[in-house]
């Protein structure tokens, strides 16, 4: 199982709060709206990771004692174990920096009353929510051959 990470910037504006999300151009997922992020590196840190995911994906740049831990998730799959992931997601509410498309990411601010669940990950609607809220959310969320959730293990 290998380390990824996920940046949630989030600002007020005349709609209200509003979260950056993007729409996957390659790899697993592409096609999905996600949060900013991929792999951590080897020698990088979780933050150290979610900073440089962040800039190379939609241009902003963030400190790393900016990045606020909202989830911690380990994504087994059973049938497909080479993508077994656990996911660490941070919100940002302090950053620089103008929001840009890459080759990996399609941006587009969000209102949290907005989010497109039914074109992210099948867990989204599941965690994500209450992470924004800053409510830590952990747990080990396995998927299937579908990319359906087949079950869910909330940890304290």
């Amino acid at each position: 199982m290998y380390d990824v990470v996920v940046v949630y910037p989030v600002i007020e504006s005349d709609r209200g709060r509003e979260v950056l999300l993007g729409e996957k151009l390659t790899g697993l997922g592409a096609g999905r709206v996600v949060g900013p992020g991929g792999k951590v590196e080897p020698g990088e840190s979780l933050t150290q990771a979610a900073v440089r995911e962040l800039e190379e994906e939609v241009g902003l740049v963030a400190l790393e004692s900016d990045l606020i831990p909202i989830a911690q998730i380990s994504y087994p799959f059973p049938t497909r174990p080479h993508l077994s992931q656990r996911s660490h997601a941070f919100l940002l509410t302090q950053f620089d920096g103008v929001v840009r498309e890459s080759n990996e990411l399609k941006p587009s601010w969000f209102s949290l009353w907005e989010i497109p669940f039914e074109r992210m990950w099948s867990d989204a609607s599941l965690w994500l929510p209450h992470a924004l809220e800053k409510r830590f959310q952990k747990a080990t969320i396995t998927i299937g051959e579908l990319d359906d959730v087949l079950s869910i293990d909330w940890e304290d």
